[in-house]
């Protein structure tokens, strides 16, 4: 049998109640974010329940396009997100099983591909 572990966060930004920087959606700490490296990215809301798990070969520029795109998933539940957290994994297909491991086992909300459970 395969064990698998849900993975510590490498990097967590919150979201800012009245930001004086430059924002989008209240984050200012994407910079934290790495530009050019691959992984696995979580929103969380206040009550730091899981909204959304996504998977990027860049994570940067993917997590912003969540806060921008007409077309993301997260485009009518984007003031909810209050954390985000952001797991470095290097191997696409290890972040493949993260991404459809942590849906379902945290059952996060507003994923709807991947979800085993009903």
């Amino acid at each position: 049998m395969i064990n698998i572990t849900i993975p510590t966060p490498d990097v967590t930004i919150d979201k800012q109640v009245a930001p004086v920087l430059s924002n989008i959606y209240g984050f200012t700490d994407f910079h934290l974010i790495p530009r050019d490296m691959g992984g696995i990215f979580m929103f969380y809301n206040d009550n730091e329940e899981l909204l959304f798990v996504g998977k990027a070969r860049k994570l940067r520029p993917r997590i912003k396009k969540h806060f921008e795109d007409t077309t993301s998933p997260m485009k009518s539940y984007r003031d909810e997100v209050t954390k985000i957290d952001v797991c470095l994994i290097g191997d696409p297909v290890h972040r493949e099983i993260y991404e459809t491991y942590i849906v379902n086992e945290l059952k996060a909300k507003y994923n709807v591909d991947k979800v085993l459970y009903k």
